[in-house]
């Protein structure tokens, strides 16, 4: 028998990049991208391969693009990460698994190196696969914090809670990272919201990568441990974006969800410097009447449009900046 599980594309719609500060953020999912993992029983362990982790290149250019868009590393690290860590789960809850082994198979559509939880995404849907195939439960508000365990303590990624949540719950999501409550209990409060009382949203990500792959120098991390007044007081901001967006989601108040969009981006800009590949696609949505901000770390922008035109403006527009507009589905 084979299993198979998913993990999908997510979006911060409200709070980010609160989310890493003990801040607040609303998250969907995005449905129109995924990660698959295909598991079943064999002889021995199998990883199998895909492209990205093939060793063979057609000259040293095709390498340079290959590292640039997927590391050094592919995604057969992410599994053995997930697996690790799975394991590790089970042995420290006394959860004895069956003696089998089994070959995994994985493929994603998720557009890489564009901030929309590719990676988090493969371990994600590894780990539930691995609990479908050996019959193990983990409580839900515990699986986000596994899965970001695998990345940052085996595999050194700077990351946070936020897009395990959301690839976890699915949906539309509001979260707080209380400090406080998750320094007590491993995870933070998480509660779903109604995403059929959304405005029309749209979600566009660069299709060809620049130099700069949307990363710039950032200080904020660092300013933020110094105690910078300025740094967080505008975090602090940030992430009661999220409590007005829980309201306004729930009184179906398009308007002000429109206003808080573009003010989430804002405020970001003023702790954050914004490469100008990225900042464009900010403009070039603004310009057609839509709200926009990142929907992640860069390389792609969520918001709300009004009505069709205005959506066919949308893909119009960015698309003169190779950016592509989708309509993301999140039931």
């Amino acid at each position: 028998m084979i299993i198979e599980s998913r993990a999908y594309a997510r979006a911060g719609l409200l709070g980010n990049p609160s989310d890493g500060y003990f801040g607040k953020t609303i998250s969907i999912i995005i449905r129109n991208f995924g990660a698959i993992i295909s598991i079943y029983e064999s002889p021995d362990l199998v990883i199998e391969e895909q492209a990205v982790d093939s060793n063979r290149f057609r000259n040293v250019y095709h390498l340079v693009d290959s590292v640039n868009l997927t590391g050094y590393y592919g995604g057969t690290r992410l599994i053995k990460a997930a697996i690790k860590k799975f394991c590790e789960y089970c042995d420290d809850n006394k959860i004895k698994l069956s003696n089998k082994n089994f070959t995994l198979q994985y493929q994603s559509s998720i557009p890489r190196q564009v901030g929309l939880a590719g990676s988090s995404a493969i371990i994600t849907a590894t780990i539930k696969g691995l609990m479908k195939f050996y019959d193990v439960n983990i409580p839900l508000p515990v699986l986000p914090s596994l899965i970001l365990s695998a990345e940052v303590d085996e595999l050194g990624i700077n990351a946070g809670l936020q897009d395990r949540v959301i690839q976890v719950y699915e949906g539309c999501v509001y979260m707080d990272f209380n400090k406080s409550y998750l320094e007590k209990n491993n995870h933070g409060k998480y509660e779903h919201l109604n995403p059929e009382n959304l405005p029309k949203l749209y979600l566009a990500y660069k299709t060809q990568l620049g130099k700069e792959s949307g990363k710039v120098f950032n200080t904020v991390k660092q300013r933020f441990e110094n105690g910078d007044d300025f740094v967080h007081k505008t975090l602090k901001e940030i992430a009661s974006m999220a409590d007005k967006g829980k309201d306004a989601i729930a009184r179906r108040d398009h308007d002000e969800l429109y206003d808080l969009i573009n003010t989430n981006f804002d405020l970001r800009c003023k702790i954050m410097n914004i490469s100008e590949s990225n900042l464009e696609m900010v403009k070039a949505a603004r310009k057609c009447g839509a709200s926009a901000k990142f929907s992640g770390s860069g390389g792609a922008i969520i918001g709300s449009y009004k009505d069709d035109e205005m959506l066919r403006k949308l893909v119009l527009s960015l698309k003169k900046i190779n950016a592509r507009v989708i309509k993301p589905f999140i039931i």
